[in-house]
């Protein structure tokens, strides 16, 4: 993405806003001073009804003209959304073309050729940012709400894009401008008599606050980017079978030959609203009897050292194998559940072998007994037991997880510089770069570094 500053909010930008590919509809948006007048050039109304102009707020019928040759490109149905009801807070204006790379692409190629500009990755998004419309916290919010993954993720996104999130960092702001003017004039007018506040017992009440924020965001985090989720252990096992109850589906391959699975299979299970990446693995063996079934346990190996949760399966019927031993060694301090499979079978696994202290379930992924317990155990080790209140503003964000720590950290030097009497200078220090920090999440301190970085996630036509 280009320089975001840099761009002009002068000139006009126009997007496909819909997924290439067929569809019902395509969608073409256009937003800025020129959007209606290059419409007017491309477009043919049907009928005589909106011949004279282009009525705010209204679908319209007609056909996309190429100027140059007078041939109809596309029917469509145009609106013309004035400033500053719109999302961009500009004029906007958006075509929607029957649904198809050719008609879409060409009706984008004819505003760029009437005058309008190609929009870079969330360009539409950043225009909304900076007219003001809505703050940087929301402007990720719709990043969010694209990506949300189950219910619960797009619950919290929707809660920061109302801006509920925003709400509690500005008010913060304000408390901690207080106490900041509060202490600037206790050094530039050290003889005049100013209002006196308690700074220490404000100074604690706003680092509560922000504790509590931040307690918040480790779960919110977990609606927002899922939980990725390694099943492991040594060929025949029943990974794959695991895999697929878990789903309720025949996602993965199941045989009872060893080796069965050669890479590793990604899904993603909505559990309880937490976005579960499930990660089937090549079964873990000392032995590869080919190069393909090495890739695929070197590609197992990478699983699990980038995986948030291990299920670590053994199978219940059989005595452990010094393979089983090897792999749960592998596990580390990682967190993990031991999964003893095929329950449904008589037992010959000694438990006392299993390594102690590690939390473990009896599943069958054949039946489905056991399944609901491993579901339950599985949330408790992410969650920890806590359920995300409802239309509570939740820190989804490690951007803003690291913002609200930085000024929790100097809200809480700022107290005990205060506590200890220190000169008014240290404090006023630590109390700008709280600040500074909560700026950043909402935008009043973002510099262009930033924003470039956040709005290059966006697609483009976003």
């Amino acid at each position: 993405m280009a320089r975001g500053l840099s761009y002009s909010l002068d000139d006009t930008i126009a997007a496909i806003s819909t997924p290439l590919g067929e569809g019902g509809i395509g969608i073409v948006r256009l937003s800025g001073p020129e959007s209606a007048g290059i419409l007017r050039r491309l477009f043919r109304p049907a009928g005589t009804r909106a011949a004279g102009g282009l009525p705010p707020r209204q679908l319209i019928l007609g056909h996309i003209i190429d100027p140059t040759s007078g041939q109809e490109v596309d029917e469509v149905l145009v609106s013309f959304m004035p400033a500053p009801h719109t999302y961009t807070r500009q004029d906007v204006v958006e075509i929607n073309c029957h649904g198809g790379i050719v008609a879409t692409r060409r009706v984008l190629e004819l505003c760029l050729l009437a005058g309008a500009r190609l929009a870079g990755p969330g360009e539409f998004t950043l225009r909304a940012f900076l007219n003001g419309r809505i703050d940087l916290a929301q402007a990720e919010a719709v990043l969010d709400i694209v990506r949300a993954r189950t219910s619960a993720g797009l619950q919290v996104a929707v809660g920061q894009l109302s801006g509920a999130l925003s709400a509690r960092i500005r008010a913060l702001r304000q408390r901690l401008m207080g106490v900041q003017a509060h202490v600037v004039a206790s050094i530039d007018f050290p003889e005049d008599e100013i209002p006196q506040i308690d700074v220490g017992t404000e100074l604690a009440d706003i680092e509560r606050e922000l504790a509590h924020l931040l307690e918040t965001a480790d779960r919110g985090i977990i609606y927002r980017q899922g939980i990725r989720t390694a099943i492991i252990g040594r060929p025949n096992v029943g990974k794959s079978s695991l895999l697929n109850a878990l789903l309720r589906t025949n996602r993965a391959i199941v045989t009872p030959i060893p080796g069965t699975t050669r890479d590793t299979v990604e899904e993603t299970l909505n559990l309880q609203g937490i976005p579960l990446v499930l990660v089937d693995t090549a079964g873990l063996d000392h032995a590869p009897r080919d190069p393909i079934e090495e890739l695929g346990m070197e590609r197992s190996r990478a699983a699990l050292a980038t995986a948030d949760l291990v299920l670590a399966v053994v199978d219940g019927s059989m005595p452990l194998q010094p393979q089983d031993q090897a792999i749960l060694e592998l596990l580390g301090e990682r967190p993990a559940l031991i999964v003893i499979n095929k329950c449904d079978l008589p037992q010959a696994l000694d438990e006392d072998a299993l390594p102690a202290g590690r939390p473990r379930v009896h599943v069958s992924a054949l039946t489905g007994q056991g399944l609901p317990e491993l579901e339950d155990r599985i949330l408790d080790m992410v969650l920890g037991g806590h359920v995300t209140p409802q239309n509570e503003a939740v820190v989804s964000s490690p951007r803003h997880k690291q913002a609200l720590s930085a000024a929790l950290e100097s809200v809480r030097s700022a107290r005990t510089s205060w506590a200890q009497g220190l000169p008014a200078d240290c404090i006023s220090i630590d109390l700008s770069e709280a600040l500074d920090a909560l700026g950043q999440i909402t935008g009043e301190t973002a510099d262009e570094e930033l924003l470039d970085r956040i709005f290059s996630e966006f697609c483009i036509g976003k």
